[in-house]
């Protein structure tokens, strides 16, 4: 049995967020992605080190010999209970910073221990629709696109013109696209970041409401711990991107045809996830700097109780330098 998280995490979490985003957000626009992701990354680790807890990186920067920190399985927190799975992205949209385009943000999210899904070597995408509470149990990956949309259609009390479907652009998806385009919905494309764009479905304001396309494995878990806090719904499928994976992932013995929902993708019954805007956004706004501070954007939510926090922080520049350890970047990376 995973062991019990007894205390709200949520505010040691969205102080994690909000350094790396705060160390990011000086390189928006500065064309070098690696520089953003660095300072991210940094930040991000130093302000996970102090957190009580005993955690494991299952979703991070890559295996141990392709990341410096933040690596898949590094140990993390100040080693005391609870135990606990962590999935992190220090930049969701790093190509989105640095080039100064929305919705670049860092995430963070923690279960209990043995709780997050790790998908077989090799595999790095998945098949996903997502949803948010008003059209949970309305979809169906293995039926019709068509099929979906006149679900969340009458789920939402809506006609399928008034249905807004977030998609990945990319040219893999120009057949689903088309589908789309045929049954009448309205599309909104977004170049990167679809943790982003699954949390968006999720949330009125944003005028979001399902899913669809090809994206990252990991970010799916990561989406999936963030629908299961708001009440949404999401399905996903293995998606090799060649023989070479699909032979990788037989050999794991990964099932091909297995869809995936949010219970086996985050089974914990205590998810936290924090999200700290770096850019403006549809869910966040980004950082935004003044004469003696930096002011942050986040959303915190919580599983067991439900609760989303909206929660905006000012941050005295003077303070945060003499306190922290986080290095900012200072423009010259």
């Amino acid at each position: 049995m995973p062991e019990r998280i007894d205390r709200n995490l949520s505010l040691e979490l969205v102080r994690v967020t909000e350094a790396a985003a705060m160390a990011a957000a000086r390189l928006m626009g500065r064309g070098n992605k690696n520089a953003a992701d660095d300072a991210a990354v940094q930040a991000m680790r130093v302000a996970l080190s102090s957190v009580g807890m005993d955690g494991t990186v299952i979703i991070g920067e890559g295996e141990k010999d392709e990341a410096p920190m933040l690596y898949i399985g590094e140990k993390i927190g100040n080693g005391e209970p609870p135990k606990v799975d962590i999935a992190v992205d220090p930049i969701d949209g790093t190509r989105l910073l640095s080039l100064g385009l929305p919705n670049a943000i860092s995430v963070v999210a923690l279960s209990e221990e043995g709780t997050l899904y790790t998908a077989p070597p090799g595999i790095f995408y998945m098949d996903k629709i997502a949803v948010g509470p008003a059209a949970k149990g309305a979809i169906d990956l293995n039926k019709p696109v068509e099929w979906n949309l006149r679900s969340v259609a009458r789920a939402k009390k809506i006609d399928i013109s008034e249905v807004t479907v977030v998609i990945l652009e990319r040219p893999r998806h120009e057949g689903l696209i088309r589908e789309v385009r045929e049954a009448g919905a309205r599309i909104k494309l977004i170049t990167d970041g679809d943790i982003a764009g699954a949390i968006m479905t999720a949330l009125e304001d944003t005028g979001v409401d399902i899913l669809l396309g090809i994206g990252g494995a990991p970010e799916a878990v990561v989406s999936a711990c963030a629908l299961k806090c708001i009440g949404g719904d999401m399905q996903c499928r293995i998606y090799p991107r060649n023989d070479t994976e699909k032979e990788m992932a037989l050999a794991a013995g990964a099932d091909m045809n297995r869809i995936f929902g949010l219970d086996d993708l985050a089974k914990g019954d205590n998810i936290f996830i924090s999200l700290t805007g770096i850019t403006n956004g549809e869910l966040v706004d980004g950082v935004k700097y003044y004469e003696h501070g930096v002011e942050t954007h986040s959303l915190v939510m919580r599983s067991k109780s439900g609760t989303v926090r909206d929660v905006r922080a000012r941050h005295r520049l003077d303070k945060l330098m003499a306190y922290s350890e986080i290095q900012f970047a200072d423009g010259n990376s």
